[in-house]
């Protein structure tokens, strides 16, 4: 039985033969909310702009332009989005031109569902698994756990050797705070931690971070504050 978080992940199905279309929407419709479709690249283009689904699959000939120069499109400013391509045979050509942009599959039709379905769960799983790395200070600002790197508006945020560490003890002890012997043990390890050395740690990072993001509790330490 598919999870229910992975029902929502969004699928535009792009395709230019009407039949081939209805079928296949239909089948993604049967175990996704969200699913989108569009006959010609520039209405895909379009819906994935405006949509911005999780994954598109397409076929690669439509008329007037192919599945492979809409996904090189979109690479210029999105490289997120997780494309599954499909053909109805297998084109070397195609196949090399495809290796650059960050396939999920490139599938021979027909498809078929023990083919696909497999393919479907693991996106789900990607998309909805990162997001619970992300750690939101703010509505733009976030620490990845998974990498270790705070983003603030899409950019991301340098940190020392120290704050990155003092970060990390916090957000991976949230929502408890975080004791004075704790960040000595596991920052300065066997240097001493001078309350001054502390201050200011704490002092430079919250000028990286949004308003009220550390919160100091007297005597005992300190704690992350989520959006």
């Amino acid at each position: 039985m598919i999870n229910e978080e992975y029902k929502n992940l969004k699928i535009l199905y792009v395709e230019d033969e009407q039949l081939i279309r209805a079928n296949a929407v239909s089948y993604l419709q049967r175990l996704f909310y969200q699913v989108y479709e569009a006959c010609n690249v520039n209405d895909a283009i379009q819906i994935i702009k405006e949509k911005t689904p999780h994954l598109v699959i397409t076929d690669i000939k439509m008329p007037k332009s192919n599945g492979l120069d809409m996904i090189r499109e979109i690479r210029k400013s999105d490289q997120k989005t997780k494309f599954i391509v499909l053909s109805a045979f297998t084109d070397t050509k195609y196949l090399l031109d495809a290796i650059d942009l960050g396939l999920v599959k490139y599938l021979t039709k027909p498809i078929k569902h023990d083919i696909l379905y497999p393919l479907l769960m693991k996106c789900a799983k990607e998309v909805f698994h990162k997001k619970e790395h992300k750690k939101y200070l703010s509505k733009k600002c976030y620490f990845d756990t998974s990498n270790d790197t705070l983003i603030n508006d899409k950019y991301i945020v340098n940190l020392t050797k120290n704050e990155l560490l003092f970060l990390k003890n916090l957000f991976k002890n949230f929502p408890r705070s975080v004791t004075y012997e704790e960040l000595q043990n596991n920052i300065w390890q066997d240097d001493y931690m001078s309350e001054n050395a502390l201050r200011l740690l704490v002092r430079d990072l919250r000028k990286k971070l949004p308003q009220h993001s550390i919160k100091n509790l007297s005597k005992i330490g300190y704690k992350i504050e989520l959006f």
